[in-house]
Formats: structure tokens, sequence, C-alpha cells
């Protein structure tokens, strides 16, 4: 998608981490936004912004907008400002559209979609990848969930957030990628913690750690290397024998405990393997 020159009126509920700079960026390439968060400083600083208007109230924020942005922490959130006590959605024109760029609940958000269909309004998930910088620099990965004409219509609003939009598939499949995404990190954190952890405990250097686990399968990834040119294939030939897998991860649980070195991931792994194994 290259990018528009389509100046839209948009709403921006929530100016955090993530909602802060994206409602910068989106004043920056021209669109004309109202903000409002229940915190007063974040408010504070679009008081004297170009193309931005201070909204005392989630709906003094969808006065006249086509679009409105909700980027909150939790689903309860996202449906009180929608829908609560002087919601967006009471004075959102019919017709318009709610982009949900939180990460939330699944059914939460199927529930406030059809919630929002009583106001003729049409909600879409996209929620977004990447940091706070990507936010500022218009390079954020975001994840969308909706339909051909909702896609095309949100369109300039998204160019000037991300530099990657997927179009996940129907409405909802934004938000399932992003949770997908989020549970495979939040394990590869745990994963990553509790390898650096077992080296240290063993009195092993952790920069050539580091080094090492980067420049393997380990650090790569599956999701890198194995999965997409083998397994998502059809190929599920192994390179390496089930036995000696379970070998090894058994070697690496036992020099850890004798260590002193918690292993739940490891010792869960090896459980796995030893179903597995025939």
């Amino acid at each position: 998608m290259g990018v528009r020159s389509t100046i839209m009126r948009v709403g921006i509920i929530g100016l955090g981490t993530m909602g802060e700079p994206m409602a910068r960026r989106l004043a920056a390439a021209g669109h004309e936004i109202s903000v409002y968060d229940v915190n007063s400083k974040a408010l504070a600083a679009f008081q004297n912004l170009e193309n931005a208007r201070v909204a005392i109230s989630p709906a003094d924020a969808a006065e006249n907008v086509n679009i409105l942005i909700t980027m909150l922490p939790e689903s309860s959130h996202v449906r009180d400002a929608l829908l609560g006590q002087d919601g967006a959605a009471t004075r959102m024109k019919p017709g318009g559209i709610v982009l949900e760029m939180s990460t939330g609940d699944v059914q939460a958000l199927s529930s406030l979609s059809r919630d929002l269909a009583e106001f003729e309004l049409r909600l879409i998930d996209a929620p977004v990848g990447r940091t706070p910088l990507d936010a500022e620099r218009g390079t954020l990965l975001i994840m969308v969930g909706a339909n051909e004409d909702d896609l095309r219509t949100v369109s300039p609003i998204l160019e000037a957030l991300g530099d990657e939009i997927v179009h996940v598939g129907p409405f909802g499949s934004g938000l399932k990628l992003k949770l997908v995404n989020n549970y495979m990190s939040m394990i590869g954190m745990v994963m990553t913690a509790e390898a650096l952890n077992v080296a240290q405990m063993l009195g092993l250097d952790l920069e050539q750690t580091v080094h090492v686990l980067q420049s393997t399968t380990a650090g790569r990834g599956q999701i890198n290397v194995n999965f997409p040119n083998k397994v998502l294939r059809g190929d599920i030939s192994p390179d390496f024998p089930l036995r000696l897998r379970l070998k090894d991860i058994s070697l690496g649980v036992k020099l850890a405990q004798s260590a002193g070195a918690p292993t739940p991931l490891g010792a869960a792994a090896q459980q796995m393997f030893a179903m597995a194994e025939p």
C-alpha cells in the first residue's frame, strides 16, 4: 500500500506508551485528531499540538469523527470508553468505524462488536506489533481483522502508523494473531531467562553464551528454521533422532539440577520428548 494524501478526522482514546506516539504520528501526517485520556498529564502534552484537539470525555473525542481509535490497557477500559457514561458510541456518527488497536480478550471484542452495531457502528481489530519507537517513527506492524471495504476506509490511518499492514482475515483475526504472537513472546522470554540462568549458575561467561546461542537454532528460533523450511511444508522427517533429542534435554536438565538452577520449561520439554519416544 502506498501512503495516501487523504486527510481524515480521527478520535483517539488512550494516550499511553503506544497511544501517545501514535496520536502524534497521525497529527504530523496532517490528520485532524481529537484525543482523550483519563490522565490529565497525557492530555496536556497535546494542548498546543497542531492538528490536535483535547477532548473532555470519550464522547467529546468522538464528536464529528468517522474513525475512532482505542488504545487502552484492558478490554473493560475499551468497553467503558465506548459504552459507559459519556461513552464515545453515544456521539459518534452512524456508519463510523471503531478501530480497536489494544490487545484484549477475543470474546469481549465479539461482544463489543454486537453492542456497537446497535449504534450502527462497525468494529475493526487492528492490534500492533513492535515498539514505542516504531510508533513514533510510523514503522509499526499492524495486524488487521476486517472486511476489504472497511480496510480500505481506514487505510490512510494505518499507513500513517505502520510500514507493514497485514490483513490477517475477517473481524477478530488480528487480535487472535496478536495473542498468539504475545503467547510465543512471553514463553520465549521465560525460556531465555531460564537458559541464561542455568549458564550463569554453571559459571559460564554470559557474553560468550549469548554469542553462541545467537549463532545457533537455539537463538535463531524454530520459527525461523525448521518450521517454515520443513514442518509447515509437510516434512516431519527428523534431522536429528528423537532419542538423541531426549538424551540431550535430559542431560541438560540433569546438569542444571546439579547447579541448583530451576528448569520448569526444561522439565516440561523433557516430559514431552519422553512421551513422543517410541
